[in-house]
């Protein structure tokens, strides 16, 4: 049994007329899925709530300041809590800047569930985080 407490990340759900804003993470070996489809938010920060750091992320990675995000579910394990937020995405993709990953996109219910979705500048099909498959399943469940 390890004595290292589990890490804290806030993370956003955007949907956007019927679909999800997923980022396409950095295909870096060192970080956890690595070229793979998931959610935009990061760590909190000390001395930070859940809400504030899901709303410095997005600004961080996206440029996108969210509306009001809501509490959706806390997942955990040994390693991670996530907070999960979801927020109304208002703009069009072309408003966004990325600033962390190597993709994002719109993803469908049906590539959700699908586990994979394409992405141009990866030129290929790309399997979604098992973890963050399984948070936007859940979502979409719950939100329909």
């Amino acid at each position: 049994m390890s004595d290292k407490l589990p890490i804290e990340v806030a993370i956003a759900i955007l949907p956007f007329e019927g679909k999800f804003l997923m980022q396409l993470r950095d295909n870096i070996p060192t970080i956890l899925y690595p070229g793979l489809w998931g959610l935009f938010g990061g760590h909190i920060e000390a001395g930070e709530t859940p809400e504030v750091a899901v709303e410095r992320e997005v600004l961080e990675e996206i440029g996108y300041q969210l509306t009001s995000p809501k509490k959706f579910a806390c997942y955990s394990d040994d390693r991670v809590i996530r907070h999960i937020f979801y927020a109304p995405l208002t703009v069009d993709l072309d408003k966004l800047v990325l600033t962390e990953g190597w993709d994002f996109g719109l993803i469908s219910h049906a590539q959700i569930e699908a586990g994979c979705a394409y992405s141009a500048i990866a030129g290929e099909e790309r399997p979604l985080g098992p973890v963050h498959q399984q948070i936007m399943l859940d979502f979409i469940e719950w939100w329909s």
